[in-house]
């Protein structure tokens, strides 16, 4: 295996040794025991109550999370590029993920440990993104702007295969029905005990397993490079992000690049948020029910992010980003107007399970259409950055990406409180996704790259 090659499985290995943080805590697993145990702890204020509370006290702490990185990543990123060092970054947050991720199991059926449990999964959820977006910047380096499409496909459809996997685990042995068996009927494996839900709460402690433990590739093949490296001072990296910013405003396809990916980019995340818990509290799916259904969504994912890859490569990734939009757009209309009882008014069969057999459909276009989005979206900013400062230009990417990670969790909240429904909730990830598409139309196919960048800082 040639250097070049080893580098880029390497770097791919992030992404499988990350996606169960977000496959099985973020969406499928964590998530909805999660709303299900916190709805159940506020019940006394009525049932349809209680559950829109326990979806707000979600979307409010990742309201907090999201601020927390999008201020931090382009102070990150600009250290990381002024002294080309990485690696102490990587090894500090996945250390901080593991741990986080394995005291999830504090949270009991009961609703002890509730808030710890709130605390310790967006602690570590802070950190798994800061290394997510450090790992991101090391795709200039991979290869060309041309390849970059390829090797940002194929990493994230690595990376949900490894969601794939870590889901049929979880299912097979261990998240357990109300019966207190797993999918294949089992009792949950290691003699856990599925009365006391302790094969869900399991969640935890298998992803701290599975990022250390996959991270070691990464971890070796992917290394700082060699040599003396410079110590800037708070002033040189405040300086060079300082010019970067101002760089922005007069590189028109760049700035509506990032507009827009800040938009979009925070719809789909609250659609990976809140996918699981709408599917608990809208169509009352078990723990089991929403794992098949991520496995589903996965297994699309995987598939549609590597041709999304080979699109992205032919033709570039503006148009793989505006049509995985539109899909996204169509999934948003359904879920609004679908309920347990009735599809866009229409009333169903209190047995009818159409609502089941099209969730199923949007599970699979939210995970296909948003890895092909996000991998697009990589893409798309290698040709907006250059090798040198591309930690402090993903920087930039993740703080817009985040700046606003407040306002789909929080026009959800104010949606969802003010129509005490959880499918009209779910309108303003309609309104961002549109505003996104419509910013694209100032966003040149091939970027700026080779362009003269006012105000930038110039490389080492």
């Amino acid at each position: 295996m040639t250097d070049k090659r080893r580098r880029i499985w390497g770097w791919s290995f992030f992404d499988w040794a990350q996606q169960p943080y977000a496959t099985l805590g973020l969406t499928f697993i964590f998530a909805p025991y999660f709303a299900g145990v916190a709805a159940a702890s506020f019940e006394a204020g009525g049932v349809e109550a209680a559950r829109a509370e326990a979806q707000s006290l979600w979307s409010s702490a990742q309201t907090v999370a999201g601020l927390v990185i999008a201020f931090s990543a382009p102070f990150l990123g600009a250290y990381a590029d002024a002294t080309q060092r990485k690696t102490p970054w990587f090894v500090l947050f996945i250390a901080t993920a593991v741990i986080c991720s394995a005291g999830l199991w504090v949270l009991e059926p009961d609703g002890s440990g509730l808030y710890l449990a709130l605390a310790l999964f967006w602690i570590g959820f802070v950190a798994s993104e800061s290394a997510f977006n450090l790992n991101n910047a090391i795709l200039p380096s991979l290869g060309t702007a041309d390849e970059a499409g390829r090797i940002s496909g194929g990493a994230i459809a690595f990376g949900y295969w490894g969601g794939v996997l870590s889901l049929f685990i979880m299912l097979l042995f261990f998240a357990e029905n109300d019966a207190g068996r797993t999918l294949i009927g089992l009792e949950p494996a290691l003699g856990l005990d599925g009365a006391a839900r302790e094969g869900t709460r399991f969640v935890g402690p298998f992803i701290a397993i599975w990022f250390a433990v996959f991270a070691i590739p990464f971890l070796l093949w992917v290394r700082d490079p060699a040599g003396r490296r410079p110590r800037p001072g708070a002033g040189v990296v405040v300086g060079n992000l300082k010019k970067s910013l101002r760089g922005v405003f007069a590189r028109p396809s760049f700035g509506s690049f990032l507009l827009s990916s800040m938009l979009y980019r925070d719809a789909l995340t609250a659609l990976y948020a809140y996918g699981g818990i709408y599917a608990t509290l809208v169509l009352d799916w078990t723990v089991i029910d929403i794992g098949v259904f991520g496995i589903i969504a996965a297994i699309a994912a995987a598939i549609l992010s590597w041709v999304g890859g080979l699109a992205d490569q032919r033709y570039g990734p503006k148009p793989v980003i505006r049509v995985t939009i539109l899909v996204l757009v169509a999934v948003g209309c359904v879920i609004i107007g679908m309920s347990r009882t009735s599809l866009f008014g229409i009333p169903l069969a209190p047995d009818s399970t159409l609502p089941d057999t099209i969730f199923y459909v949007c599970g699979a276009a939210i995970g296909g259409a948003g890895g092909a989005l996000y991998s697009a979206s990589r893409s798309m900013m290698v040709r907006h950055c250059r090798v040198d400062n591309a930690a402090e230009a993903f920087g930039l990417f993740a703080l817009t990406g985040r700046a606003t990670a407040f306002l789909a969790p929080a026009l959800i909240t104010v949606f969802t409180d003010w129509t005490q429904s959880n499918q009209l909730g779910f309108l303003p990830i309609i309104f961002l996704f549109a505003a996104g598409f419509v910013l694209l139309t100032w966003v040149k196919p091939e970027g700026d790259r080779a362009e003269p960048w006012p105000d930038m800082p110039e490389p080492a």
